[in-house]
């Protein structure tokens, strides 16, 4: 005889709803981020960060470089303390992600990326055996 056995899954209208809500907060989250970001300097939609080291006065130290660029890629024209407002709102708007990497933000789709130089797939480097 078949006995009825509870399951953790939730029914296909459940996922849907739940789907939706994260879509809505996402969507939320990405037009405060912008419109944060063009308050710091107008026409920022992509922001870079590279952490880099600084020598100053025999003391090396971790910095990071910041870029803000417009739709089209090009710089935006901001002091430092822009730069340094844009990073310091992502670093509170994404916290656990790896500040010790390159990364990349996209304000028109929300993303932040890791933003490290890759091989055209076209050369096939990832096919090759290491050279001893």
């Amino acid at each position: 005889m078949n006995t009825p056995q509870p399951t953790d899954r939730l029914p296909r209208t459940g996922r849907a709803l739940q789907g939706a809500e994260a879509a809505r907060k996402h969507l939320a989250r990405t037009a405060v981020i912008a419109r944060q970001l063009d308050a710091i300097a107008p026409g920022t939609v992509h922001v870079r960060t590279v952490p880099v080291w600084t020598d100053r006065d025999g003391r090396r130290r971790l910095a990071t470089w910041v870029a803000l660029d417009d739709a089209l890629g090009l710089p935006i024209k901001a002091d430092h303390a822009a730069h340094r407002a844009a990073r310091g709102l992502l670093r509170r708007m994404f916290p656990a992600a790896g500040w010790t990497r390159p990364l990349a933000y996209d304000a028109h789709t929300g993303a932040l990326t890791y933003d490290e130089p890759a091989a055209p797939a076209d050369l096939g480097l990832d096919d090759q055996e290491p050279r001893q």
